[in-house]
């Protein structure tokens, strides 16, 4: 509580100056974001589309893998076998993420530029590869907290159903995953939070261009992007141009605090409590 009140203070404080500044309104609409040219515009969409882009993308990969590897560690694997497989899952989530940001740079993008079906190659930053690969970084977080939560599930509800001749699929599916679902929505909400909040693997491979569009194959820069970025100590402290970093960042804050409330919402909602 204490360091989320500092983290909040120290965040709102220089906001605030900023927003004195900068009305709130050209904040949230502007489509344009060069806040540390002479000619600056302060609209953060560009940077706001750039980070839900590159979060859905990382989200449709890692969030169907992740359930299916919960599920058959749970449900179909030996214990041998997945006293074996999860730790190795895991290592996956202790790899530096800056190694995760030159492997999208360096193999990634070029696999994608020499098999891509349209026209227009990606561009050598460019959000899809940086997606592809934030989106197997969170893998294994996904898929080890689903698993503990369907590991958790009482072993009654399995036998349940399979007197009443339900395949192990069935089980599984209409049975297991329902009664895991809270768990679940927290392994997915904790795992977009971690997407949305990723800088090295976007500030490498995704580019450093404020870009409002959907295309993936172009470069953007997200919040975490600028905020890295912006914050190597170029700018003097008090200018305009640094109190950029906090408001950016006070953005990013509210929307990780909206996915948790709704989390917490959902996860008390469908929870299942066995004696």
């Amino acid at each position: 509580m204490v360091v989320t009140t500092g983290i909040v203070v120290a965040l709102l404080v220089p906001s605030i100056e900023f927003f004195q500044a900068v009305s709130p309104v050209e904040f949230l609409t502007g489509t344009l974001w060069s806040p540390l040219f002479k000619n600056a515009h302060f609209g953060v969409l560009p940077l706001l589309s750039g980070t839900l882009v590159v979060t859905l993308i990382a989200a449709v990969v890692c969030l169907p893998l992740g359930l299916c590897a919960a599920i058959n560690l749970s449900e179909y694997a030996t214990a041998r076998t997945r006293a074996v497989i999860k730790p190795i899952l895991e290592v996956l989530a202790g790899i530096p993420t800056v190694v995760y940001g030159f492997f999208a740079l360096t193999f990634v993008t070029p696999l994608l530029q020499r098999n891509w079906p349209f026209d227009t190659p990606p561009q050598v930053f460019n959000a899809l590869s940086a997606g592809l690969v934030m989106g197997f970084m969170i893998l294994p977080t996904v898929a080890s907290i689903s698993e503990d939560a369907m590991y958790a599930v009482p072993q009654s509800l399995r036998a349940g159903a399979a007197a009443l001749g339900a395949t192990r699929f069935e089980i599984s599916t209409r049975v297991v995953v329902p009664a895991a679902l809270s768990g679940i929505i927290a392994a997915f909400v904790l795992g977009i939070s971690r997407a949305i909040g990723e800088t090295m693997i976007v500030l490498i491979a995704a580019g450093g261009t404020p870009n409002l569009t959907l295309n993936p194959a172009e470069s953007m820069q997200t919040m975490t992007a600028f905020i890295g970025a912006a914050g190597l100590g170029d700018q003097p402290t008090g200018s305009i141009g640094y109190k950029t970093i906090f408001a950016v960042g006070l953005t990013l804050f509210a929307m990780t605090l909206v996915m948790n409330i709704i989390s917490i919402r959902l996860v008390r909602r469908y929870r299942e409590i066995y004696d």
